[in-house]
């Protein structure tokens, strides 16, 4: 598996350092011009974006299945998870019952935001406030701890 992974990693290696090749060679006035025409070409840039999806795609793949292999290893460390994973869906709930709609209108490029968005918005701010107090409170109590040790 090893030797697999790092013969993809060499020919993406090798491809993405080809088509910056390409790219320099070309130079910044004509891939601006590509740009600017009335129908863009994109065949300067577009290989380098599918190269770079390919590697996202495989980084994505490897940490989704790393994290679920070592996730179900271990009944700790899965008891562990579902507990952090129901105190932030407990946050969460939390914050959408406190928060309510806003009757004023809010307009984003034209469109008027509902009250169930406006809910949603609200929801967000008031978890990330109740998050970054538990950071705060968890950091403060952490040095007291190791003060009085």
């Amino acid at each position: 598996m090893h030797k697999i992974l790092k013969i993809v990693a060499i020919v993406l290696s090798i491809a993405g350092i080809g088509v910056l090749v390409n790219i320099i060679a070309k130079g910044d006035e004509a891939i601006k011009a590509a740009a600017a025409a009335t129908t863009p070409d994109t065949s300067t840039i577009e290989p380098m974006i599918i190269i770079a999806y390919i590697i996202l795609g495989l980084v994505l793949l490897f940490v989704l299945v790393f994290v679920f292999k070592n996730l179900f290893t271990g009944g700790k460390s899965l008891k562990n998870t579902l507990i952090g994973v129901g105190a932030f869906v407990a946050i969460l709930l939390i914050a959408y019952a406190v928060s309510g709609g806003d009757t004023r209108e809010y307009f984003y490029n034209g469109i008027t935001a509902t009250e169930g968005e406006s809910t949603l918005v609200g929801a967000g701010l008031v978890a990330f406030y109740i998050l970054i107090l538990g950071a705060a409170a968890t950091m403060i109590f952490s040095g007291i701890k190791k003060l009085i040790k």
